[in-house]
């Protein structure tokens, strides 16, 4: 029987009241009927008898909570945005496969009928176990160098997943990366200096030839995504956001949002960037072209972070330093 007392109740990024997320969001009053519910649900789908519900934080139509049973403390996440429900249960199938594979993720435990990705009553869960790790530090180089290493590793194995073709699509471009650029210099980048627009345009138009292949790529690897322990990565989370791209527009964009949680998004410095590239190249060397392209890209992806206006956490800085290379 799971404890009576209510579980702690939090939003993870939203500026929102918890208890009235809970109930307006997944139905629940109180927090206690929340984690009632949950303790039912592994019960009845996966066999798990719960002994306490600690904790539970939630982001739009999703919510994870952190339970205790007596083989130890699991994390049990659901949804109830029923048109990703596809996208959840493809997704629990992926990091099944990355863990059978040898990637530090945090595999799906399956339920009784050995389903990864249980839905019931208009609802999607999953359950995993509780890794253990704090959220990657920038500040400690030597876990950015593992982080990046640890990024070539898992672009190679998406590239290789069998069934890369049955997870539904995210709306992400398929045109050439110059055009792609261009477009986002012509449609929304009119609250940047001239001088940076001029400078990446004029990069895209000496880029050597687009020839940098679309694979299945995670797209949300940063800080807020990676736990880190002994100095090395122990779990990569969070392939809800996983999509066919180019690696090196994952790289780059990683490499610019390494640092970024929940709050107050900011840049991280150059250091951080060139020890996060390092380490990436010491798994998977890039050939000149992709040099090329990396140098256009992390332009790119500094500058779509730069906001119209205020810029308290220095994303323009942070981008208009690279104005100055070579």
């Amino acid at each position: 029987m799971v404890e009576s007392h209510a579980p702690v109740l939090e939003m993870l990024w939203e500026a929102q009241d918890p208890h009235h997320a809970l109930d307006g969001r997944f139905g629940f009053s109180e927090g206690q009927a929340a984690s009632r519910w949950v303790a039912d649900t592994l019960d009845a789908h996966w066999g798990f008898r719960i002994d306490s519900c600690e904790r539970i934080v939630m982001s739009g139509g999703n919510a994870l909570a952190w339970v205790g049973t007596p083989s130890g403390r699991l994390l049990a996440k659901w949804s109830v945005v029923t048109e990703r429900f596809p996208r959840l249960a493809e997704a629990a199938r992926l990091t099944n496969w990355l863990y059978g594979r040898g990637l530090p993720v945090s595999a799906p435990v399956p339920a009784r009928d050995g389903r990864l990705q249980v839905e019931v009553d208009r609802v999607s869960m999953g359950v995993q176990r509780e890794m253990v790790g704090e959220l990657l530090d920038t500040a400690d180089l030597n876990q950015v160098r593992a982080a990046g290493a640890v990024l070539a590793r898992l672009q190679d194995a998406l590239a290789a997943y069998p069934d890369a073709d049955q997870i539904p699509a995210l709306a992400v471009s398929s045109r050439p990366l110059t055009a792609r650029v261009t477009d986002w210099l012509d449609s929304r980048a009119d609250h940047l200096p001239v001088s940076a627009r001029d400078k990446l345009r004029g990069l895209v138009a000496t880029a050597p030839p687009d020839r940098i292949p679309r694979q299945l790529v995670h797209f949300d690897f940063r800080s807020a995504n990676i736990l880190c322990a002994r100095g090395d990565v122990a779990a990569i989370l969070d392939f809800e956001e996983v999509r066919h791209d180019h690696r090196l527009v994952e790289l780059a964009r990683a490499a610019v949002l390494l640092g970024t949680r929940y709050h107050d998004w900011g840049p991280v410095s150059a250091e951080v960037r060139a020890a996060f590239l390092a380490g990436y190249e010491s798994v998977r060397p890039l050939t000149p072209a992709e040099a090329g392209w990396l140098d256009i890209l992390l332009l790119w992806q500094g500058l779509t972070m730069v906001p119209p206006g205020d810029d308290p956490t220095g994303w323009g800085p942070s981008a208009l330093c690279q104005l100055t290379r070579p």
